[in-house]
């Protein structure tokens, strides 16, 4: 092997030599951290599949995008159903089913699913958000915290309710289409939007007068709640934007 500096080469051939030599260490640097960079890459990979949830019979891919949210079982008193979409996902309306369903046992309870035409209950009423938004709802729709709808443990789905805080006379005409609440002996679980309406949303549960109103469309049209909404006279025009849609005039019902 020669020496880069061997004086009895010529100098064009120790220059070209030299230049070789740089031009090597350079990518020898390079690629240095190219490797440590694609290990770091591959660390970080590892401990984000450790963390994924289950996999669903939905792609990876819309798992992958929707961010993990904290869901204890526990203190809802079920396990958590699929995100399919991710919480800055604008959520789609419809695509659920018809459903009244077999009784079913939680916690130790029993509940009986039945029409119930005079429904006419008071009770407490908590509210939920983050923690379910893009979730599938119990009827296959996907839950819409910023949508007016709630849960019930018994009524068809989805039907339509009127939810009035009996602590300020509010009243705001709801679509049910999940399943709960289970904790608390609770009467009825509504979305952030509904709460922020009915004036609770800091305070996490009201006193709530609940009152069956019929079937709802399976489409999910909202048109129907949101008139209700707007004809009543605390309400101030708020929280109501319209976007573009190709297939069908829609309405985005938002908290403020």
């Amino acid at each position: 092997m020669t020496s880069i500096h061997d004086r009895s080469l010529p100098r064009e051939r120790q220059a070209n030599l030299a230049a070789s030599s740089a031009v090597a260490q350079r990518f020898s640097r390079v690629a240095a951290r190219v490797s440590a960079s694609v290990l770091t890459a591959a660390v970080v990979s590892g401990c984000a599949n450790s963390e994924r949830q289950t996999p669903t019979r939905w792609s990876t891919d819309v798992t992958a995008a929707a961010p993990r949210t904290k869901f204890a079982p526990s203190a809802y008193g079920v396990d958590a159903s699929p995100r399919i979409a991710s919480p800055r996902t604008r959520i789609g309306r419809g695509g659920g089913t018809y459903k009244v369903g077999k009784p079913y046992k939680i916690a130790g309870r029993w509940y009986v699913p039945r029409e119930e035409p005079n429904y006419d209950r008071s009770g407490s009423a908590s509210w939920y958000g983050d923690n379910f938004h893009g979730r599938l709802t119990a009827n296959g729709e996907t839950f819409d915290k910023y949508a007016l709808t709630a849960a019930h443990p018994t009524l068809p789905l989805p039907s339509y309710v009127y939810v009035t805080n009996e602590e300020n006379g509010r009243t705001v005409l709801v679509r049910v289409n999940d399943r709960g609440p289970y904790v608390h002996g609770r009467l009825i679980d509504l979305s952030h939007a509904v709460a922020h309406h009915l004036g609770f949303e800091h305070k996490g549960v009201a006193k709530v007068r609940v009152r069956y109103a019929g079937r709802a469309p399976l489409n999910g049209d909202h048109a129907r709640e949101l008139q209700y909404l707007a004809r009543q006279p605390w309400y101030r025009g708020r929280a109501i934007a319209p976007f573009a849609s190709r297939s069908s005039n829609r309405m985005l019902l938002g908290l403020f």
